[in-house]
């Protein structure tokens, strides 16, 4: 009997035993910050942790991470110094050994090869670091997170006790301090005067995992060292160094593409400007785009389209939310410019009707491709230059800018982000820049209910884009400051608008443009105003028909529908009901004009970009707790 009791004994005392072994946690028992303010407004830190180690993650030792990268309230690098003074374990020296991070360092305490024992140990860490004083108007302040936010252990006890500058009184001082997580006000805390020149902070509560103490005092000024403002710009060019790099290559950039602009690229002077209430016969739709963007889009291509069906060349079926083309062999008189021309050989080339999809790309690209080679070879560096070869130095200078200020950032974790998202961003924000400009056009053009949709689905289709972009800005910002971001944003913005300056028309050129700045003058005018110039054109629904073309390929296609409303009304009453003869489709209202061209403006443009793309190939008085200086947080390794 007396061997069976002895051995449930030591069976209880077992499991007792095994259940303290597999219940005991690695905690901070006490953690305290001793800072002596210096009158050179410099601090000297002395912080004792006390740790229960089990082995758990607790082997070798602790490590402590200390913040020394900040970003001032302008988002500029703002960096303090830390000099690690020296490094003990329950009395005596420890090894120790330093990584950086991205914004600080980290102490690992301890040996790689050696592991402590199972027992509570107490680290004593002492270091001088200095910019972390506040200094107001009426008073200097120091705000100083103790503990940091980020410790991998609940710390049962933290408290501090700050030395005040010499002639600073504990009376004169104006203390407070907040506990809990990152952001919170929590009050559980305690302020004793030690002496006159010693003010203590206690916690009253355990600081959870992720919970921290946050300390701050004030006193009068004039005790404590001041930086002058000498100090303070030597300070901002040593921490921001890839910023001042970056500022010089935007200044380079903006000089030699100014010169090159005042070489090739400043236009001659307008003419005199007045409405002309003809085209100029010689130039096609397409080609007066082409020669008052100086450039060709997918919109070049669509008034061709829209000009041939005038003509009688082809008809357009809008069906399904799909456009197709049919060509019409016979009945036309009108002839077609050698662009238009082009595009109906090779759209037609192998059947008489298409249909603007993608899985009808590469006839479609191939005949914008024939259409924009013909708009080139008769117009440019006829009319104008485009004076791209003036670009490529600055470009060259672009590149050279953004691999010297990447080089420049530090710390050295940041750089390959940073390298990441300017490559990133340096092409998502092309594409980004003409959604924006997508935007912006359709809602300009979104007067009436018609066209208030497509805007709609626009911008819709635009907002993630815009989230990526701004996602991308703000891990640059986050990782190399505003000055570096400023300096992205400045480099391609100016290559951007260069590269619309830096086009020039000839002198030829110039006057074409004037001619057609005056017939858009007339496509454009109001009512009232068209009244008030006889010039004998009878608006009649062929009259819209004849210029809608032009007044499309213009970008005032609804302007141009908007003079007809009236004349379409009258017909209606008249029971005249008129429809064109080459289109047919649910867009065709003439009691609302401004839908139909809008649709036929933008959603002609749109199923051409889309249909020629190959499937997958686009697409001071406050304060929380984690405040001010100090911070950070550890853990054991």
């Amino acid at each position: 009997m007396k061997k069976i009791v002895y051995f449930y004994a030591l069976l209880v005392l077992n499991l007792l035993c095994l259940s303290n072994v597999t219940t005991a946690k690695e905690v901070i028992e006490n953690y305290h910050s001793d800072i002596v303010i210096e009158s050179d407004s410099s601090l000297i830190v002395t912080e004792t942790i006390t740790v229960k180690a089990e082995g758990k993650q607790i082997k070798r030792g602790i490590y402590r991470d200390f913040p020394t990268h900040y970003k001032d309230i302008y988002g500029n690098n703002y960096r303090v110094k830390f000099n690690l003074l020296s490094v003990q374990r329950n009395g005596k020296d420890e090894a120790y050994h330093t990584e950086p991070l991205s914004n600080g360092i980290r102490i690992y305490m301890g040996e790689k090869n050696r592991f402590i024992e199972h027992e509570v140990h107490t680290y004593t860490i002492q270091f001088y670091t200095n910019r972390q004083l506040g200094f107001f108007d009426e008073h200097d302040e120091l705000y100083w997170n103790v503990t940091g936010n980020d410790w991998a252990f609940p710390i049962d006890n933290a408290s501090a006790t700050i030395h005040l500058p010499p002639g600073v009184f504990s009376s004169d001082v104006s203390a407070q301090a907040f506990t809990g997580v990152l952001g919170a006000k929590g009050q559980d805390y305690v302020i004793e005067n030690l002496d006159d020149q010693k003010v203590s902070f206690k916690s009253t509560q355990i600081l959870p995992v992720k919970h921290g103490l946050t300390i701050v005092a004030s006193w009068p000024k004039g005790f404590v060292h001041e930086p002058t403002r000498d100090e303070k710009i030597d300070w901002f060019l040593e921490d921001n160094q890839a910023t001042l790099i970056g500022l010089s290559g935007v200044a380079i950039l903006l000089f030699y593409l100014s010169l090159a602009w005042l070489k090739v690229g400043k236009d001659p002077g307008k003419g005199v400007a007045y409405p002309l209430y003809q085209p100029d016969k010689a130039h096609s739709p397409a080609s007066m785009r082409f020669v008052s963007r100086m450039g060709y889009d997918k919109k070049t291509f669509a008034a061709a389209l829209v000009n041939m069906a005038v003509k009688g060349y082809v008809s357009i079926t809008e069906k399904d939310k799909y456009f197709t083309l049919k060509k019409i062999n016979a009945g036309q008189s009108a002839v077609l410019a050698t662009g238009e021309a082009v595009i109906l050989s090779k759209l037609f080339a192998d059947a008489e009707t298409i249909t603007l999809k993608q899985s009808q790309h590469k006839v479609i690209a191939k005949a914008i491709k024939s259409h924009k080679s013909v708009l080139k070879r008769d117009y440019e560096k006829i009319y104008f230059f485009t004076n791209t070869l003036f670009l490529l130095p600055g470009w060259l200078i672009t590149i050279i800018t953004l691999v010297l200020t990447v080089l420049a950032i530090e710390p050295t974790e940041s750089r390959e982000i940073v390298a990441f998202f300017m490559l990133w961003l340096s092409f998502w924000s092309m594409g980004v820049t003409v959604l924006l400009f997508a935007v912006y056009t359709a809602w300009k053009k979104a007067t009436s209910i018609l066209s208030f949709f497509p805007a709609l689905f626009i911008t819709a289709f635009a907002a993630p884009f815009l989230a990526g972009e701004g996602f991308g800005l703000y891990m640059m910002w986050s990782n190399a400051g505003t000055g570096v971001l400023s300096v992205f944003v400045l480099l391609i913005s100016i290559n951007i608008f260069f590269y619309q300056w830096m086009k020039a028309p000839t002198y030829r050129g110039r006057k074409l443009l004037d001619r057609i700045d005056g017939f858009k003058m007339y496509l454009s005018v109001t009512e009232s105003e068209d009244l008030k110039k006889p010039h004998g054109l009878v608006k009649t629904p062929e009259l819209f028909e004849l210029y809608f073309p032009y007044a499309m390929a213009l970008d005032v296609e609804n302007q141009w529908a908007e003079r007809f409303s009236e004349v379409f009304y009258y017909l209606e009453q008249q029971d005249y009901h008129h429809s064109p003869k080459w289109y047919h489709g649910r867009h065709w209202d003439s009691n609302n004009l401004t839908g139909f061209s809008s649709a036929i403006g933008s959603g002609l443009s749109s199923a051409v970009s889309s249909s020629s793309t190959a499937p997958g190939s686009s697409s001071g008085g406050g304060g929380s707790s984690g405040g001010g200086g100090g911070g950070g947080g550890g853990g054991g390794w």
